[in-house]
């Protein structure tokens, strides 16, 4: 979303995350930690807060924008949400019962960094979720398919790693995760204001090259005639992993 400022990106965030999908995937991702109001869980990527508002007590937020930072204290006063890398997280080695990334990993320099950081905060026995969606297999409804289709993966291509949420099981096994799990849900969008989204996208492609400017124009006034009509669609597969920390063997101890 690196087409999108930051202001302009909070209003995209608030309408995909206020989906019905949405908060049905966040459910899924705090039953996935085994969460419980109180225990100490950090929410890597935390946005706005959304998520470190609902897991509640014990919950701690991450991010490296300060403007999000501020967005997310200002909607959910007393939250605890801080400045950090992922790769160098502000706890202490196994303090944590909860680790959770929703939406993060494919913008980091160094996943791998990442989760071995995770490895590290997280207690024997503690869970990690990542979340996130798959840029290169994106769905949008459109009179152009061609066009689309360049549009996907020319603005998959502007992205760190548009398709690691596919290799999640992978990564956490290659990190000695036990109990490791995945599943993928399917986000729908019909709501007019992901326009913002899909003009990101169309933008990205013409910086690019893999469009001109004509079959940007066309393409945008074709989802806007969607979105006047209620016929915009925006799918996008959604990959939950999760794991446990294994706990040291008798042999070990």
């Amino acid at each position: 979303m690196g087409y999108l400022n930051t202001e302009t990106l909070i209003k995209a965030l608030d309408t995909a995350e206020s989906t019905s999908d949405a908060v049905s995937l966040r459910r899924h991702t705090y039953e996935a930690l085994w969460h419980t109001p109180g225990r100490a869980v950090v929410d890597v990527g935390c946005g706005t807060g959304r998520a470190v508002s609902e897991l509640g007590a014990g919950a701690v937020g991450i991010d490296t924008d300060p403007t999000m930072l501020d967005a997310a204290r200002a909607r959910f006063p007393g939250i605890d949400v801080r400045e950090a890398d992922a790769a160098a997280l502000p706890f202490a080695d196994a303090s944590v019962l909860g680790y959770r990334a929703d939406k993060v990993y494919h913008v980091l320099p160094d996943p791998d960094a990442a989760l071995a950081e995770a490895r590290r905060v997280l207690a024997p026995g503690g869970r990690i979720v990542l979340v996130g969606q798959d840029w290169d297999a994106v769905v949008i409804e459109s009179g152009l398919p061609a066009v689309t289709r360049r549009i996907v993966h020319a603005r998959a291509d502007t992205i760190e790693h548009p398709r690691i949420a596919r290799s999640y099981r992978n990564l956490l096994l290659d990190h000695g995760f036990d109990d490791v799990t995945l599943t993928v849900h399917t986000a729908v969008f019909t709501e007019p204001g992901v326009r913002k989204l899909l003009t990101g996208h169309a933008e990205a492609a013409l910086e690019a090259g893999a469009i001109t400017a004509a079959e940007a124009d066309a393409w945008l006034a074709d989802q806007a005639r969607r979105a006047e009509t209620g016929r915009l669609l925006l799918v996008i597969p959604m990959f939950l992993a999760a794991a446990t920390r294994p706990r040291p063997s008798a042999a070990s101890r």
